[in-house]
């Protein structure tokens, strides 16, 4: 079983009285074998939760299953490997690709350099460039070693944080295809993280969003990305189609579109993104509730945190 689910996950950072919660009690299932898209601006909690998947960072509430067993537990290395956003981070310049790449493969297994040039191959590189180091790759040829990388200890499950938005745009497409066919080929469970949903769109089968913390919609994502449920998710697909002249919003719209996203070290009450909806009080009177309540996330499969979600 390669299903990750994160259930009451939370993370926070600091004290009690001056730290943050990244990560606020989340509930998140990646299932086996499919790629979810996580999505969100920046500051969201997206590479917080991932980091915590992988062990990096420390859980303040919550489990993390794999397979139904907890990722903490296990003890031997469990198979799950993140790609970082920068393969600099994970790539030492000293040594050879062929070298980083072996050091991930398990010890004991023979033929470790005939693994180096497969995995090479199955990235789109010739077994060849083994020999080389990181600083004689392009940008995109060093992600393609950072997935090889991670590949080479068997995971079942991937977590991709940001991994193409560092790259040009004609290179983004070239390494999405390739993580979709590797996901494919090898029958992996993806986390594939960004900000932008027009990315998330190209490569999910089911895509999550989040805010301040916290996991708004979720849903198959051609669902997600034809009905979106919740304000926010609107916000974000809007803001990959046509963008809209602020003068030909109504004075209140327009007053919430300039309004600035909450300080997550203070999360409003209720709705965390009320201050900001165009549904919200802040807009209509009758929407105290957004202010008073947390909305509880509602339907199934398609999931929203929206207190008027049915109003679409």
């Amino acid at each position: 079983m390669s299903e990750l689910r994160f259930e009451g996950v939370s993370v926070r950072y600091g004290g009690h009285r001056h730290g943050l919660t990244a990560v606020d009690t989340v509930d998140l299932t990646v299932p086996e074998g499919r790629v979810v898209g996580l999505v969100g601006e920046s500051g969201s909690g997206k590479s917080t939760l991932a980091r915590a998947a992988v062990g990096l960072i420390p859980l303040t509430g919550g489990r993390i299953l794999l397979g139904g067993q907890s990722v903490r537990r296990r003890r031997s290395r469990p198979p799950l490997q993140m790609v970082f956003q920068d393969p600099s981070s994970s790539l030492d310049p000293r040594m050879t690709i062929g070298d980083s790449i072996a050091e991930a493969v398990p010890r004991g297994r023979p033929g470790r350099r005939a693994e180096v040039i497969r995995l090479l191959e199955l990235v789109g590189l010739s077994g060849d460039r083994a020999r080389l180091y990181p600083a004689q790759l392009s940008g995109g040829q060093c992600q393609r070693v950072a997935l090889a990388r991670a590949l080479a200890g068997d995971p079942r499950v991937i977590i991709a944080d940001e991994i193409t938005s560092a790259l040009d745009v004609s290179i983004q497409g070239a390494v999405l295809n390739l993580v979709r066919d590797v996901q494919r080929e090898l029958g992996l469970s993806v986390l594939f993280i960004s900000h932008d949903l027009a990315v998330v769109r190209y490569v999910s089968d089911f895509i999550a969003v989040m805010y301040l913390g916290r996991i708004v919609e979720y849903g198959p994502a051609d669902q997600v990305l034809a009905r979106p449920r919740h304000p926010y998710t609107r916000e974000l697909l809007a803001a990959v189609s046509e963008p809209v002249d602020p003068g030909d919003l109504d004075p209140a719209l327009r007053a919430v579109a300039d309004t600035e996203p909450a300080d997550p070290h203070h999360p409003p009450p209720g709705c965390r993104y009320h201050p900001r909806c165009p549904m919200g009080p802040a807009v209509l009177d009758d929407r105290d509730i957004c202010r008073e309540h947390e909305p509880v996330p509602q339907g199934h499969p398609h999931l929203a945190a929206c207190h008027f979600a049915a109003e679409r």
